[in-house]
């Protein structure tokens, strides 16, 4: 797809049932399970020699955790899920069907689901900024963008008709409600964020932080005997793991000492051709002393 003129390759993964039994347990363990799959096989594929050119990073970036509009507050599976999700990806709660709600409704709803949030403990994708080393720009999208949370969004594949504009939108008795709407609906923002002004953090937040801290937690039960089912790491990669990891700190360090090489080398022809230049500007100003001299 094209997003502001950039292709984007858009993969979505959809889980159809999810809280319909009453035990839930393997819901949670399969989709747990799915999202550290694909750090597993990024972790294999950094741990080999000679790498893949074909091989796909299937990480997931963002999760969107569409919320039951009750009108109450998190649901106890709610609760549970997010909880064990946000160690492994980045997720953004969501309300579904919004138009349910009536506006005030759905304000004390938004707010009583961020109380929970931070009642548990919940560490949700919540737009971070920093005030001393971000500019005044980001800092206010994000401020915005989190006082949106949970994102309340409406649906449909439907267009309809209002003063004379084709529109997506939901037509009924009491008026229309259009998806892309501000005032109706938070999609557009949603989408904004996720497809452009914030594609790049969801994916760095995902390398950085959540793989960086699932990769040292999944070395770390190897080395220590406690992960024995899995085959996927075995001494001989870990082996290759370390080198890799200090063949990579090395070329960094080589590429550091160039970039310092050549600034100085700018340095010293900048240097050589200003004295140059000087040194030809006295010439000239004595030339120009012994032609005076030479007139008197």
């Amino acid at each position: 797809m094209d997003e502001d003129g950039v292709r984007i390759s858009l993969t979505i993964v959809d889980t159809p049932g999810f809280g319909d039994n009453i035990d839930n347990e393997a819901c949670f363990h399969e989709i747990v399970a799915y999202l550290e799959k694909q750090y597993d096989d990024i972790l294999a594929e950094e741990s080999r020699i000679k790498r893949n050119p074909r091989f796909r990073d299937n990480r997931v970036h963002a999760l969107l955790y569409f919320i039951t509009p009750t009108g109450h507050a998190l649901r106890e599976i709610d609760i549970e899920l997010m909880r064990r999700l946000s160690p492994r990806v980045n997720v953004i709660p969501v309300i579904g069907r919004a138009d349910s709600l009536t506006p005030q409704e759905l304000r004390d709803f938004k707010k009583r689901i961020m109380e929970d949030i931070d009642h548990y403990n919940i560490p949700i994708y919540n737009f971070p900024y920093d005030v001393e080393e971000d500019d005044e720009d980001t800092i206010e999208e994000n401020s915005e963008l989190r006082a949106l949370l949970p994102f309340s969004i409406i649906g449909s594949e439907e267009e309809i008709t209002i003063n004379g504009r084709t529109v997506r939108g939901r037509q009924y008795p009491w008026g229309a409600v259009e998806v892309d709407n501000p005032k109706h609906s938070d999609f557009g923002r949603l989408r904004s964020a996720l497809l452009s002004s914030h594609l790049q953090d969801l994916k760095e937040i995902t390398h950085d932080i959540l793989y960086e801290n699932y990769r040292t937690e999944k070395l770390s039960r190897t080395v220590n005997g406690g992960d024995q089912e899995d085959a996927s790491l075995n001494a001989e990669d870990m082996a290759s793991q370390s080198v890799r990891l200090k063949e990579e700190q090395l070329r960094k360090e080589e590429e550091k000492l160039r970039e310092i090489e050549l600034k100085v080398q700018r340095e010293i022809q900048e240097k050589r051709a200003e004295l140059l230049s000087k040194e030809e500007a006295l010439r000239n100003l004595e030339a120009r002393l012994a032609q005076a001299q030479l007139s008197d």
